[in-house]
């Protein structure tokens, strides 16, 4: 996991003063590039990481070797745990979500001494930042992004616990605005996500249709026991469960079943091989029209075996094309001049 990456590397710093990104790597086992990128990420955050220029200068921990974290400042402290997040453990309990980061035992323990070793003015900072935020990579078909600017002031109000007043659009509807509890930030494959208590019960707000934010001072309303990766998992459920709602069996060669997934995402499963060498998968989407056109483009290479509902919208989508560019289309195109 990243998070065990970055404590490592952090600890490392603190135990050596300097290290190059290619003893990081040894040391981690991992590429010389993604010990970079880690380090790249403690310094961007605010954590005292800075290169040094110059032949074998490597990376360095401001203030020299240390043998705890009683030397980083509130800001400081705040900005690792929140690039840290849930997956770090600071809280009790254990829970993940289908693409989340999962929870390490052993790093559980080892944050919270960390958290022990903190001056006491910073610790109840340095937990809220780290339930700030969850990291799932898993798609929703939707290509990588820079974080929106609202990310960091949306984080703010998390870690500090201050209701904001958020002016949201949704797609094809007026602008409105909602009073809500910040109770933490999700990124999802680059797409950000806000989850929010109001009036109307907890809701799920995506951060690039936030046109507004207005922070209004108030202390915000947090569930006791609230665990943002438990919730975040039960946000996925339901979002793929809307997904889901159809069912379909096709048959497709072999070599073609990853690019079906590349379409369907988490909603294709191989179901078992034919006598003919055929995979059978098992494909689903919100609507038997959505598989229809997915597999539209397919023309005879998928044959769909279920339901009659997407058969029967293939041979209508067929029938249109046929209609409009068959031979028939084309003798009225002549007969019409063009």
């Amino acid at each position: 996991m990243r998070a065990d990456r970055l404590v490592a590397a952090l600890l490392l710093l603190q135990g050596r003063g300097r290290v190059t990104a290619a003893e990081l790597a040894e040391e981690l086992e991992t590429s010389v590039a993604t010990a970079r990128r880690d380090l790249e990420a403690l310094s961007a955050a605010g954590i005292p990481v800075y290169p040094q220029p110059g032949r074998g200068g490597g990376w360095s921990l401001v203030g020299g070797a240390r043998t705890d974290l009683t030397g980083l400042t509130a800001a400081e402290a705040q900005a690792l745990f929140l690039l840290l997040g849930p997956a770090t453990g600071t809280t009790t309990g254990t829970s993940g979500t289908s693409g989340a980061q999962d929870r390490s035992p052993a790093l559980t323990s080892a944050l919270r001494k960390l958290v022990r070793a903190l001056p006491s003015t910073f610790r109840a900072g340095a937990e809220a930042a780290s339930r700030a935020v969850v990291s799932d990579p898993a798609r929703w078909g939707e290509a990588g992004r820079e974080p929106p600017a609202l990310v960091r002031t949306l984080q703010d109000a998390v870690v500090a616990g201050r209701k904001l007043r958020l002016t949201y659009a949704r797609p094809g509807r007026e602008p409105a605005e909602r009073l809500a509890d910040p109770l933490g930030l999700v990124d999802k494959d680059g797409v950000w996500y806000l989850v929010a208590g109001t009036e109307a019960g907890r809701r799920t707000y995506r951060v690039d249709r936030i046109t507004g934010v207005e922070a209004t001072g108030l202390p915000a309303e947090r569930p006791d026991g609230f665990d943002l990766a438990a919730e975040w998992e039960r946000v996925v459920g339901e979002v793929e469960r809307r997904r889901s709602l159809v069912p379909a069996v096709v048959l497709v060669a072999e070599r073609h079943v990853a690019v079906l997934r590349g379409q369907f995402g988490r909603h294709c499963e191989v179901l078992g091989r034919e006598p003919d060498g055929r995979a059978r998968v098992r494909v689903a989407a919100p609507m038997a029209l959505s598989i229809a056109e997915h597999l539209a483009g397919w023309g005879a290479q998928v044959e769909v075996v279920e339901p009659e509902a997407v058969r029967a919208e293939l041979a209508r989508i067929g029938a249109e094309l046929v209609a409009r560019y068959g031979p028939d289309a084309s003798v009225r195109r002549t007969a019409g001049g063009g």
